[in-house]
């Protein structure tokens, strides 16, 4: 399990233009990676859009934001194109990172059970340590959540 203080998990993975992204070049700005089931699903698109309209604040608070799903990079351009989003998108397609934060897990809908991405978001320091983790939260308010912590750090 993770715990708040511990060095975040180090990753290099591709963004929505198929260039590596390492979670080492952000050291110096908070970063608030948010974990994400598929692009384009209405709950995903709440959520993304709502940071979208969010971006100012978070630049103002020195925060960097990173989306991460088992999505293609070819389907995190044509998400980040429809809803015009305005921060970087990364494609962990064989879920490694996913099970490096402990968001990878069985999950039930509809009475099917399978492996998948739970919604978790987690705010790294400027040092890469875990500053706060975010598990209970509704995708229309993942934004707001994420500000007040922020807010009052």
């Amino acid at each position: 399990m993770l715990a708040i203080g511990q060095p975040a998990p180090k990753f290099t993975l591709l963004d929505q233009n198929s260039t590596a992204i390492e979670l080492d070049s952000f050291k110096g700005r908070k970063v608030l990676i948010y974990f994400y089931p598929r692009a384009s699903t209405p709950g995903c698109t709440v959520q993304a859009c709502a940071l979208r309209d969010s971006k100012s604040e978070l630049d103002d608070l020195n925060v960097v934001v990173l989306g991460i799903s088992p999505d293609t990079p070819k389907k995190l351009t044509n998400f980040i194109n429809k809803q015009t989003l305005n921060f970087t998108l990364l494609s962990d397609e064989d879920h490694a990172v996913c099970e490096a934060y402990n968001v990878w897990q069985l999950k039930k809908f509809m009475g099917r059970e399978s492996m998948g991405v739970v919604r978790t978001s987690f705010l790294i320091d400027e040092n890469g340590n875990l500053e706060h983790i975010f598990n209970k939260f509704k995708t229309k308010d993942h934004h707001e959540v994420v500000l007040d912590v922020l807010k009052n750090l």
